[in-house]
């Protein structure tokens, strides 16, 4: 089974050389990150200060959005680099690829 550079961890090549298909978008994923880390902290702060219960609720369903909206561009970065470059190559790599595509889609649909 061949590997694709930059969607798997390679065991026996140069670890610095493989590439993540959110590498380009890594500054920005980091970025939303770091904000969704702020509005939890101040869900935190937010229960110990006993405010309102739905106004906590409201603050818990806008992080849940913001990480759905990294999940988003995580997958779409995915599905633009590992699995465009799987499907190139074909066969069984293209097939696993397609396979955890998929599995992760239904997890955000789950989520």
């Amino acid at each position: 089974m061949g590997y694709i550079m930059g969607c798997v961890q390679l065991k026996d090549e140069y670890q610095e050389a493989a590439m993540h298909g959110y590498d380009d978008d890594k500054a920005k994923v980091i970025a939303r990150l770091r904000r969704i880390e702020g509005q939890v902290h101040a869900i935190t702060q937010m229960v110990e200060d006993n405010k309102y219960c739905i106004d906590v609720l409201t603050q818990i369903s806008a992080s849940n959005s913001a990480l759905k909206s990294v999940a988003l561009i995580l997958l779409d970065d995915h599905l633009n680099h590992c699995v465009r470059q799987a499907a190139v190559q074909g066969g069984e790599v293209a097939d696993s690829k397609l396979e955890e595509a998929s599995a992760a889609i239904a997890r955000l649909v789950r989520s």
